[in-house]
């Protein structure tokens, strides 16, 4: 008789087996998503391979068969977050209000996960969806007709706002009480700036004491995309006429 399958109790001299979940196989994806969980729930600094491999049940060690080290962990955070990023087809007509769609849906990502627009900051784009990211943004300007080395140029630049805006943002999220809209607490905040700048000497800070309105009445998102117009057409003015036929 089969008696293999009974719940006896463990033997003296032998380890208990184990009965929990079966572990997950440590796999590259399984650190990286196990990073996002982290980066998600504490932000960019709160990640290390030892905090990650604490998280997975197993030591750094183990970590780096998978993954070099924590710059490398970074980066493929960053490409596994950028793959939540919805790519258009281009539409020369519409070229420019299809750049600043995908420049909003970068930077609402980017937001969606904490501090991770940090790691973009100075870093040239190696992994599968930053580099899908990249050729969305360039195959757009180039239907639009912008020149190549223009398109070259400016698909930099216009990282580099999104990834400042994107950081800032969350600057301002960490410092908003739970449950507070951020632009809202802060708004409540600019009341002491705006009444500090409107006694500022007008003799010597003249536009500022006159302008303290529209210096401070807009929202961040409304920020964002007026700096994003004023990229694009500075770009869009590289655009060369077709001839008149």
């Amino acid at each position: 008789m089969n008696t293999g399958s009974l719940d006896l109790p463990t033997p003296p001299g032998r380890r208990p087996r184990r009965t929990g979940p079966a572990r997950r196989p440590l796999t590259q994806a399984v650190i990286v998503e196990t990073a996002v969980r982290v980066l998600d729930a504490e932000g960019l600094d709160a990640v290390s391979m030892r905090r990650v491999a604490q998280d997975l049940g197993t030591g750094p060690a183990s970590l780096y068969a998978h993954v070099s080290g924590k710059e490398e962990l970074r980066e493929l955070m960053l490409d596994h977050v950028l793959a939540e990023v919805r790519l258009p087809d281009p539409d020369p007509a519409r070229w420019q209000e299809q750049l600043v769609e995908l420049a909003g849906e970068i930077r609402h990502v980017y937001t969606g996960h904490r501090d991770i627009a940090r790691v973009s900051m100075g870093l040239i784009p190696t992994g599968p969806n930053m580099l899908a990211v990249a050729e969305a943004q360039l195959a757009l300007m180039r239907a639009g007709g912008v020149p190549p080395r223009i398109a070259g140029l400016a698909v930099d630049t216009l990282g580099m706002y999104i990834d400042a805006d994107s950081v800032e943002d969350t600057i301002y999220t960490a410092r908003t009480p739970p449950g507070q809209d951020p632009w809202e607490y802060f708004m409540s905040y600019f009341g002491e700036i705006q009444d500090y700048l409107r006694s500022l000497p007008s003799d010597r800070y003249p536009n500022i004491v006159s302008m303290v309105d529209e210096l401070t009445d807009t929202s961040g998102d409304a920020r964002f995309e007026f700096g994003l117009d004023i990229l694009i057409r500075g770009i869009a003015s590289y655009v060369e006429e077709p001839p008149s036929s």
